[in-house]
């Protein structure tokens, strides 16, 4: 693998990653939002990732030869949870029902940070690998010397 397709990969993950973090960075912020745009309280959101052949651009695919096992990641979609909100009885709510509940985000707090902790390592280990297919590349222009 070449030093341009092992860094398109890692970008690859970064991005997708970063598109992760802040999907979950807005399940966080929202998990009090008791009223949205939509209508009913605010939905969980997440990523889906779907693993791609690396593609330069159309010419290259042409001319160069395949590399079978090299894959890209990249975010297709974002789901957005379909699970009944929590119910609270607090009928002095503004956006309680007329029987005093008051539906909630269903959003697990602990599993929405494990969520962020996996996402953050994720992106950390593409920078980790960014850094050391830089820091090969510039070893190897040193060695002409």
């Amino acid at each position: 693998m070449d030093f341009s397709t092992a860094m398109r990969v890692s970008s690859s993950g970064m991005s997708a990653n970063r598109m992760r973090m802040n999907t979950i960075s807005s399940n966080i912020a929202n998990i009090n939002t008791t009223n949205t745009p939509e209508g009913g309280p605010y939905r969980r959101k997440d990523v889906v990732f779907e693993a791609i052949p690396d593609a330069k651009n159309f010419g290259e695919i042409l001319t160069t030869a395949p590399q079978r096992n090299v894959q890209r990641v990249q975010v297709t979609d974002v789901l957005v949870d379909r699970k009944a909100p929590l119910l609270k009885y607090e009928p002095n709510h503004p956006d309680a029902r007329p029987d005093g509940y008051v539906a909630y985000p269903n959003i697990n707090l602990m599993e929405e940070m494990t969520n962020m902790i996996q996402a953050t390592r994720a992106y950390e280990a593409n920078v980790s690998t960014m850094q050391a297919t830089k820091d090969m590349a510039l070893t190897a222009l040193e060695i002409g010397r």
